[in-house]
């Protein structure tokens, strides 16, 4: 294949990194191939997700853009792709991710590295206060006056629990901690699954201010797994209504925070301003998605804030772009952006939060990803297809999550990821049309194209995806040892067997965590700016 875009070795890359303008770099490889090793600045976009994902990661589509795979191709074809979309200025990285380490430069393992090794950095730098599960079990069997305030999400609040923990995630931790906590005196443990929310949500409260001991748990709801204690689960503590002495504390200690931290506001009319300029910008609003769906104002993102400190990868990929957050106020913003500052993203905060601005009401739909140039795809039914399959005139080709495929999938049916067609639709006999098929049609329909340039056989989409098949009872088989591990190029086992409560697993992340920031020093192209 023809060099679709120019390359860029691993120095100069280096460099660009540290300059001020903006730029997007791309990791176009599978979620488990992205997982085991990459840059730390790159944002995993994965070529059988690309056209769906990439657009609300870099929505300024004239923004300098670096592509990185395994050096076979791969950047070359989501190259065309993103050019289809109206990308402009797009490079490619010479000798893929490989190069990067050939050239003496670190490379991470795990996902939501920048947050994770922040939160790190942050714990060396601040001296942030930690306790074992050990001595939170002594406490709790001491009757000590304390309080536990989970960080994460309510869902994975509800899946396991330390025992006796209140549900509060991130930046809801200083808007609501003064009416979770009986007293001056009572001591705050924040925990997360691991360290990084426990961190943070510990961090920020005495950043606020709070007067209390505030410690975080080692190792979250892992390092009490480690220490041989139990877990909750299904529980759903939460907080409830803001009382008005809580509301006006926590904007006394937002207050704090905006000053401390230096967190700038903008006002409604300079947001305006620059929906105009031609830079990035991203608009995320921090409160929880509940409170997004009653009423947001156009083009925000839901972002809760502390998920958005957490794994800000996920929602903004453009390096030196502007970040504005919004809430009903400016309380849950002020605290998720003195975060972000130190990160090193250029964030404000919007004055007066939503204000009287005109809301929209629930969750928009994404922007279509399909290329305006794609030919119309073709559509067969649950039916025809499973009467095709009976005769032998279809082949079911499954291009969605390796896993998936394990457990669920049409009768007969292979497996191919959209980055590994070429090779495998070599294989298939050409006397037959070939039908994709995925969870919903979204990672079929984007094989499609790619399906098509391959092949002179008939190509079809199976309409409403696996997801239909299943609903209309049609009949369904499992393969549970294909693919094989090392053909699951989209599934990162590392991360996945800590949660399947695999304690060697566990043992292995918290010691990766820890060992963050002498690896972000290596590095050298973190931005983070902790401040005390």
């Amino acid at each position: 294949m023809p060099h679709a875009a120019p390359r860029i070795d691993a120095p100069s890359l280096k460099i660009i990194i540290s300059d001020k303008n903006e730029l997007a770099i791309i990791d176009v490889r599978e979620d488990g191939q992205f997982g085991l090793s990459h840059l730390l600045l790159a944002v995993s976009v994965p070529y059988s997700l690309l056209e769906a994902r990439i657009l609300p990661l870099v929505p300024r589509r004239a923004a300098r853009m670096v592509l990185i795979d395994a050096n076979d191709g791969i950047a070359d074809k989501a190259a065309i792709r993103l050019a289809a979309l109206g990308y402009s200025d797009i490079s490619i990285l010479e000798g893929g991710v490989e190069s990067w380490e050939v050239a003496g430069f670190e490379l991470f393992k795990g996902v939501n590295v920048p947050s994770k090794a922040f939160a790190e950095v942050v714990e060396h730098e601040c001296g942030t206060p930690t306790i074992s599960a050990e001595e939170l079990q002594a406490m709790f069997d001491s009757g000590d006056d304390l309080v536990v305030l989970d960080s994460r999400t309510p869902a994975e609040f509800n899946r396991m629990s330390i025992p006796n923990g209140i549900n509060c995630p991130g930046a809801e931790l200083a808007y609501r901690a003064h009416d979770l906590v009986p007293s001056p005196d009572t001591l705050i443990v924040v925990n997360c699954a691991g360290r990084t929310r426990s961190i943070i949500g510990a961090q920020s409260l005495i950043n606020a201010g709070v007067k209390n001991k505030i410690v975080s748990l080692q190792g979250g709801t892992q390092g009490w797994v480690l220490a041989g204690l139990d877990l909750d689960r299904g529980q759903t503590r939460g907080y409830g209504p803001v009382s008005p002495e809580g509301a006006q504390k926590a904007e006394t200690k937002a207050a704090h925070i905006k000053a401390k931290f230096n967190v700038v506001s903008v006002s409604h009319e300079t947001l305006a301003a620059w929906k105009t300029e031609d830079r990035t910008l991203y608009l995320f609003d921090v409160r929880d998605e509940e409170s997004y769906k009653s009423g947001h104002i156009s083009g925000a993102v839901s972002a809760p804030g502390g998920q958005l400190v957490q794994a800000m990868d996920l929602k903004a990929a453009t390096r030196n772009a502007r970040v504005v957050l919004i809430d009903d106020a400016e309380i849950h913003a002020t605290i998720t952006a003195h975060w972000l500052l130190q990160m090193g993203w250029d964030v404000y905060v919007l004055e007066g939060g939503l204000g009287t601005a005109t809301l929209e009401i629930g969750v928009p739909a994404p922007e279509d990803y399909a290329a305006s140039s794609d030919a119309a795809i073709e559509t067969i039914s649950l039916e025809n297809l499973a009467d095709a399959l009976k005769t032998g005139e279809a082949i079911a080709i499954d291009t969605d999550i390796s896993l998936d495929y394990r457990s669920t999938r049409l009768p007969g049916a292979l497996w191919c990821n959209r980055a590994r067609l070429d090779q495998f639709i070599k294989t298939l006999p050409m006397d037959r049309q070939i039908v994709l098929y995925s969870e919903h049609e979204t990672r079929a329909r984007l094989a499609i194209n790619d399906v098509r340039a391959l092949t002179d056989a008939p190509v079809k989409l199976l309409k409403g995806g696996r997801e239909a098949w299943k609903k209309a009872g049609l009949p369904t088989e499992a393969s549970p040892d294909a693919p094989t591990d090392e053909d699951c190029i989209d599934f990162l086992f590392w991360v996945h067997d800590r949660h399947l409560g695999n304690e060697d697993s566990m043992r292995s992340y918290l010691a990766w965590e820890e060992q963050l920031p002498a690896q972000i020093e290596a590095d050298g192209t973190a931005q983070y700016r902790i401040l005390s």
